[in-house]
């Protein structure tokens, strides 16, 4: 039986990253978008290709959905059964940036709202209403076989203050938590759950500041000097999804070029 993924906000950047490299290895997958179909469609066609490079057959589906509405991820999570019929993998994905960088004094509610509805209650919702599927499917799995898995990406911002958008790393840091509690609550069905953390990530999200990370990438910001790439990600959601992490759950995998480590 083919693997499915659903991967949320895939049309574009760290999103199209993973439906790449998940489509390499023969892997169905769903790529929800919020608004931009051209582009999801062009994911889905890459897709394809990416696989017939592989020698796998696949199949590739755009599907819009806002994930922020509890209607709209019900629409999203009945398309992948009634077109797939299973689901192996989550990747919680999308994910939106304030849409002014205010400095912390100055930051609206409205700006917070949005953030929190989108980064944080979407995909809180969408795993819970998709974990219960998974345990039936897992009821049905044969013993030995896979498990469905759940992989969230969320940010170094989960940690690290910016003061001109607060709204967003408040909204990171609550993300982060969605990773233990799941894999706390889901472990007992065999169901993984993973926390990815991207560093700085050549995206349309880190276009309008690429020179200022530029700079500080090459003043040393990050042991590995250069920027990340959406197939980073893609790599290690890669590695999730076939398996190659049997008695870990709950855990953080840092993709940030070594960001994370602390240096005198």
């Amino acid at each position: 039986m083919q693997s499915v993924a659903l991967i949320t906000g895939a049309s574009r950047g760290i999103g199209r990253g993973i439906a790449l490299e998940l489509a390499k290895l023969g892997w169905n997958v769903v790529i929800n978008y919020a608004g931009n179909r051209p582009a999801a469609e062009t994911t889905a066609s890459d897709c394809l290709a990416a696989a017939r490079a592989a020698q796998h057959a696949i199949r590739a589906e755009p599907f819009q959905a806002d994930i922020a509405e509890a209607p709209q991820r019900t629409r999203l999570l009945d398309f992948t059964r009634e077109v797939f019929g299973r689901l192996d993998l989550l990747v919680n994905n999308a994910g939106v940036a304030p849409q002014v960088r205010a400095d912390l004094l100055e930051a609206s509610e409205e700006s917070f709202d949005r953030l929190m509805r989108i980064n944080v209650k979407g995909p809180y919702f969408l795993t819970q209403k998709a974990a219960r599927w998974m345990i039936a499917q897992a009821a049905q799995t044969p013993p030995g076989q896979p498990r469905p898995k759940i992989v969230t990406i969320t940010s170094i911002s989960a940690y690290t203050a910016s003061v001109n958008r607060g709204d967003y790393c408040m909204a990171k840091a609550a993300l982060a938590m969605l990773t233990p509690l799941f894999a706390a609550r889901l472990a007992e069905y065999g169901i993984q759950v993973f926390e990815i953390r991207p560093g700085i990530i050549a995206t349309d999200m880190t276009g309008p500041v690429k020179d200022k990370y530029d700079q500080l990438i090459a003043g040393g910001l990050t042991p590995i000097t250069r920027w990340g790439q959406p197939e980073d990600i893609g790599k290690a959601v890669a590695a999730i999804a076939q398996g190659l992490f049997p008695f870990s759950t709950g855990e953080v995998i840092n993709v940030d070029g070594g960001f994370h480590l602390r240096r005198l």
